[in-house]
């Protein structure tokens, strides 16, 4: 399989009750260049117009922050890529046992990517439940994949189940959520079993058979990557390897690691957020 250039528009912003007077933001909607994804170009825009600049955060996601101190009733922030994505790698795993991620080493490296957080901590039943998944898998690459296709089949995908606030035990207990609460979960379970896990946060092209130059509504989207030896990346909403159709923002903890807009203003309430996101298949 070849691979594809994809045109993503990403627009996101609030509305506010009244005038604001300032606000400070935060946006991590660039796409990461990196092995299996080349950024050709990019640009973020905002409106009430301002003066941005970008760093690399902690978690080596680029975030485009900006204040706007013009009175304003509406923040808008509209990000504009073009990414060439290479296809699924293979899911063998390097072989990598228990005792082989267990050394200190690696525990040191990556204990951050060890320890629950709000949104991936478990209940005693779902302890016992990838306990058992741990017990029943020679090695921890074997044991990932059941964790991903267990969750899959327990929760079912629903637009609006869950709010951004909700966590892995919300999703389990009522049995829905969308891919931030499936991907909490599968991260919760992978950690309470010794392996190093990480929440990503990008895009989905939803149709696997794009046509070129049709634009469709696209996602953003979430997945998990494992590591084993090295990182392997599976989208366990929709039971697939990561490949040409996912793009990567963003990696961390949690969800609050790598929101796409967020900020602190001055001034009445916000009404609502709207996000559009438009993806092209340009080849």
């Amino acid at each position: 399989m070849e691979s594809w250039r994809l045109r993503i528009a990403h627009k996101s912003g609030f509305d506010y009750a009244g005038p604001v007077s300032s606000s400070y933001n935060e946006a991590r909607m660039w796409p990461r260049n990196e092995a299996r994804q080349a950024v050709l170009d990019a640009r973020v825009e905002v409106w009430p117009p301002a003066r941005t600049y970008r760093y690399e955060d902690y978690w080596g996601t680029v975030v485009t922050a900006f204040d706007v101190h013009a009175k304003h009733e509406a923040l808008t922030v509209t990000a504009t890529s073009t990414v060439e994505t290479l296809p699924a790698g293979d899911l063998v795993g390097d072989g990598a046992s228990w005792d082989d991620i267990a050394v200190p080493d690696n525990l040191d490296r990556w204990y951050e990517l060890l320890l629950p957080t709000k949104r991936t901590t478990l209940n005693d039943e779902l302890t016992g439940i990838v306990a058992d998944i741990r017990a029943a898998h020679a090695t921890p690459h074997a044991a990932a994949l059941a964790v991903c296709e267990f969750v899959r089949g327990e929760v079912t995908y629903q637009t609006g189940a869950t709010g951004v606030q909700s966590d892995a035990v919300h999703a389990w207990t009522q049995r829905k959520g969308v891919c931030q609460d499936i991907s909490h979960l599968t991260v919760g379970m992978l950690r309470s079993i010794g392996m190093p896990a990480r929440y990503v946060s990008g895009y989905l092209h939803p149709k696997p058979s794009a046509a070129i130059g049709e634009s469709v509504v696209g996602q953003s989207h979430a997945w998990v990557e494992w590591w084993v030896g090295r990182w392997t990346a599976f989208d366990p909403t929709n039971g697939v390897p990561v490949g040409e159709r996912h793009v990567v923002v963003g990696r961390g903890r949690e969800y609050g690691d790598v929101p796409p807009l967020k900020g602190v203003y001055a001034g009445p309430k916000s009404t609502g957020q709207a996000v559009e996101v438009t993806i092209t298949r340009l080849r």
